[in-house]
Formats: C-alpha cells, sequence, structure tokens
C-alpha cells in the first residue's frame, strides 16, 4: 500500500538526507587505491553515528551484515564489504547507504572513481547520473511512474548503455522499502500516477554491457551477468506541488 507523506514527515525525511548526503560527499574525499571496502564501510558508520540521532539504514535490514553496500565494478548492488576486497587505481565504487533519522529513512547511491578510471567508465558515470537525473526531472504531480522510467531509458539507451531490467527503485518512509516499485524503464503515461506526498527512492543502475544480471553465492551480491561495468546513482525524491524535492542534498 502506498504511503504519502505529510509537510513534516518529508521536512525529517529531508533531515536524514542532508546527513546522507554529508556522508556520500565525505567518502568521496576519503575514498583511495589500496583501501578496502570495508574501510568504507566503517569510516560511514562513524560518520553517519557522529549526528546525533542518526543510524545506518542498512545495517541488520533483512539480515544485511554492514552500513553500505560496497559494489565493484561488475557488481551492480549489494556488495558486501570486505576487508579482501582491495580498492585498486581505475575501478570504480558503487556506495549505496541509507540512513535513518526521527524514524524515517533517506537512501542515497553515489558511484565513485578510484583514482584515474578509462574514458568509457567516465562516461558510464556520467550517462548514469544524467539518467537519475532526467528521471527527477519528470517526477511532478500528475506524471506517471512510467515516466521517470522512459526519461531514464532514453538518457541511457541514446547513450549505447543499458538498464537492469531485475532491480528497482521504490518508495521509501517510515519502512525503508515501499511501494510502489519504480523502474528504471517503460512507456510515458503508464503506471502509478504521482501525487504529492508520494516519496521515492529513484536509482538508475546502468550497465555498459548487457542488461541481464546474476545472483553471486552470498545472495547479496548482483553482477552484470556479462562481466561489464555498471554504475549506480540514487536521490530520495519527495513528489510536491511545486515540483520535485530532492532530499538528499
Amino acid at each position: 500500500m502506498i504511503q504519502l507523506k505529510s509537510k513534516r514527515e518529508i521536512e525529517i525525511m529531508a533531515q536524514a538526507g542532508r546527513i546522507l548526503a554529508a556522508t556520500h560527499e565525505y567518502l568521496r574525499g576519503q575514498i583511495r587505491p589500496g583501501m578496502s571496502t570495508m574501510d568504507v564501510d566503517v569510516l560511514a558508520e562513524a560518520f553517519i553515528r557522529s549526528h546525533d540521532g542518526a543510524i545506518p539504514s542498512f545495517k541488520g535490514l533483512y539480515g544485511f551484515p554492514n552500513s553500505i553496500c560496497a559494489s565493484v565494478n561488475e557488481e551492480i548492488v549489494h556488495g558486501i564489504p570486505s576487508k579482501k576486497k582491495i580498492l585498486n587505481e581505475g575501478d570504480i565504487l558503487a556506495v549505496d547507504c541509507g540512513v535513518k533519522f526521527g524514524g524515517y529513512h533517506a537512501d542515497q547511491a553515489v558511484t565513485h572513481p578510484v583514482g584515474k578510471i578509462d574514458p568509457l567508465s567516465q562516461r558510464l558515470l556520467e550517462v548514469t547520473e544524467a539518467s537519475l537525473y532526467a528521471g527527477i526531472a519528470e517526477a511532478t504531480v500528475g506524471n506517471h511512474l512510467g515516466d521517470i522510467g522512459a526519461a531514464i531509458q532514453k538518457v541511457v539507451e541514446d547513450a549505447g548503455f543499458n538498464v537492469t531490467r531485475d532491480l528497482v527503485g521504490h518508495g521509501i518512509g517510515a519502512a525503508f522499502h515501499e511501494d510502489p516499485q519504480v523502474p528504471n524503464f517503460g512507456k510515458p503515461k503508464r503506471g502509478h500516477k504521482l501525487m504529492p506526498g508520494l516519496v521515492l527512492a529513484i536509482e538508475p543502475m546502468v550497465m555498459t554491457g548487457k542488461h541481464q544480471t546474476k545472483t553471486l553465492k552470498d545472495r547479496w551480491t548482483v553482477i552484470t551477468a556479462d562481466g561489464s561495468r555498471s554504475a549506480h546513482f540514487e536521490h530520495t525524491v519527495a513528489i510536491t506541488a511545486d515540483g520535485p524535492q530532492i532530499l538528499t542534498k
């Protein structure tokens, strides 16, 4: 069931979102070759908890063991941080993270370059982030979920890349995952109609190769089936009468 949020609830979520955005900005200055993905996780958790009342949303969610998902190169989402997973020059690292504050959640993902990356990977990051903002621009009252997905899909496919069909964005609020699902592909004017008070985690996951995926034996990490690189960008966005409000800024 879809839960519409009051202005007060949206402001609380925006407080969570500001802490989360600051977390990603902090990590941007810390990530470098030679670190492990567990190092990044430890930094993120400490930074989140340094804000009074804030806790990592992911830790323990459905049994997930860490505070961030750390997905490297061909890993699309849900990578489990590990002391053994060392970041190398030229890698790309998708950090997906959530913050719970005042009883409400915010969700955001950023894909970071590790040192200097190759031109294709740089283009992948740019296109994925551009597709996110194209989707957000369609998150207006009276539009439909299909308008968001179609806008994301067009930017990605015009660049020669693909969006996954197996993973979607979602509603968010007092529960981390709420209805509705938010696909990154689709047709305009299809799907649920967007109303004021709806809050969505919009999160294109884009690969340089084919869109098929597979899940590793850890039952968490989802990778590209063909081994191509993948990027992930995400914002938590409130639908308002004045247009989309990005809460993770």
